[in-house]
């Protein structure tokens, strides 16, 4: 089907409701945020026809859901709208993030980070760690871009090893790595949402997320050393690596994104805004900023424009899935249809760790049928709910960013995996088993850690 041209400018209808959300904050009109919600229903109707046909059943089952419990509640229709809108500051967040996708590649860290894979290693062992943490390293900031750059320049340097051998390498490096970047990076929609429905402060998580990082990346690095290292490594030209100059480039991207987090810590303390609204506001300006103080503020601004606008013009799927989410998770909100999701949990209250466990396994499970994590945080909203009443918020966030990130390894259905599988040729399935004990693993450290935090 012909895609209307209209469809090239949803950026201006788009980007005018997430800057009325803004302004809405700040001045928190009931009289705006109801606007915001009437066009949110112009969002959603514009958005189903560009959505998938995936997100379209997802969004679909959580309104169709929603609407049943809230006409069974005898609520006014007139209250539908500001049902609406809990979720716009996520929505407005992704609209955010291309710009700093923009400045990094401005600066042109991602050519220099990949230099990286082409300093010497005589095996794969040692290659593999040196794989995992430049796809991490990127990933922090430019997300799935970072798993595919990092894939094509591991695709030609290994081109002359077996094909299985070179799909298995760089099916677990690159997309292990890229899971451990999205964990505690500020710019990750799966985190944001994680502290978003458990309402923990950012600061107080990250230590902990840090450290599933830090033991994950040693036991997948030790075992990649020991997996690999019988596979000899010989790069199809030799490549001239300065690497000082790549160390500069590494020290100057954590000390950009140390100055972004406290940036954000100071400003939202500051003037009482919650993680996520700040990382949104924060992002253009920081990003201009560090582009000019660079010398690359035009290339910023022509890569950046550009990208924002075909970002900004697709984003329909998750327009439809957190719409269709913010009007399931409120209709059911205080009502007995909540209890009766919350029932079998509590359960198990006295079981922590089961619980943990079992959120984790399910997680899984979805994402192989193809559910998004973040459907799946809306269909165990109520459960969260019940959960926070009774444990530490941290524990409950831990399990919810671990379990979530942990699936982009394991989701056949999934974009990354998708690309993964399209970039070298392999069946997803493949993919999925071969990462699945990693996923089992990465999700089991969140769930203890997070149990030993009750």
């Amino acid at each position: 089907m012909k895609k209307n041209p209209l469809f090239n400018y949803l950026y201006i209808f788009y980007s005018s409701v997430f800057i009325l959300h803004i302004i809405n904050v700040f001045i928190e009109s009931n009289t705006l945020n109801y606007l915001i919600g009437i066009l949110a229903i112009l969002m959603l109707i514009v958005s189903v026809v560009g959505a998938s046909s995936l997100f379209r059943i997802l969004g679909g089952a959580f309104i169709l859901v929603g609407g049943i419990v809230f006409f069974m509640s005898g609520q006014p229709m007139v209250k539908i709208p500001e049902l609406l809108t809990s979720n716009m500051s996520l929505l407005t967040l992704l609209a955010m993030l291309p710009w700093m996708n923009s400045v990094v590649r401005s600066g042109r860290f991602d050519r220099n980070l990949n230099k990286l894979l082409n300093v010497n290693a005589s095996d794969l062992g040692k290659l593999y760690p040196r794989s995992s943490i430049t796809t991490l390293t990127l990933a922090a900031f430019l997300n799935l871009s970072a798993a595919s750059i990092s894939q094509d320049v591991l695709k030609d340097n290994l081109s002359s090893l077996n094909k299985k051998v070179r799909n298995s390498f760089i099916g677990t490096a690159t997309l292990r790595g890229f899971t451990l970047a999205l964990l505690w990076s500020p710019l990750e929609i799966l985190l944001a949402v994680s502290i978003f429905m458990t309402g923990v402060d950012y600061v107080s998580l990250l230590p902990w997320l840090l450290l599933i990082v830090a033991i994950t990346f040693t036991m997948d690095s030790v075992w990649g050393r020991l997996h690999y290292k019988k596979y000899t490594y010989r790069k199809t030209a030799e490549t001239n690596v300065n690497m000082k100059e790549i160390m500069k480039k590494v020290i100057h991207l954590m000390t950009a994104l140390i100055i972004f987090l406290t940036l954000v810590i100071v400003i939202g303390s500051l003037f009482d805004l919650d993680f996520i609204f700040t990382v949104t506001i924060l992002i253009f300006p920081f990003a201009f900023i560090w582009a000019w103080v660079m010398g690359r503020a035009r290339s910023f601004w022509t890569i950046g424009w550009r990208t924002w606008k075909q970002k900004t013009n697709t984003m329909q799927n998750f327009i439809v899935l957190f719409i269709g989410l913010a009007f399931f998770a409120n209709s059911i909100s205080g009502t007995v249809f909540l209890e009766v999701i919350q029932r079998p949990i509590l359960m198990f209250i006295d079981y922590p760790l089961v619980i943990f466990i079992s959120i984790q396994i399910i997680f899984i499970a979805m994402s192989m049928f193809g559910v998004h994590p973040i459907a799946t945080m809306g269909i165990l909203g109520g459960v969260i709910t019940a959960l926070l009443d009774v444990m530490n918020p941290i524990s409950v966030a831990i399990v919810l960013a671990t379990s979530a990130t942990a699936t982009l390894t394991v989701g056949s259905y999934g974009l990354v995996v998708q690309l993964t599988s399209m970039n070298i040729n392999q069946n997803p399935y493949k993919i999925t088993i071969s990462n699945m004990p990693y996923a089992l693993l990465y999700g089991g450290i969140g769930s203890v850690i997070a149990y030993l935090l009750l």
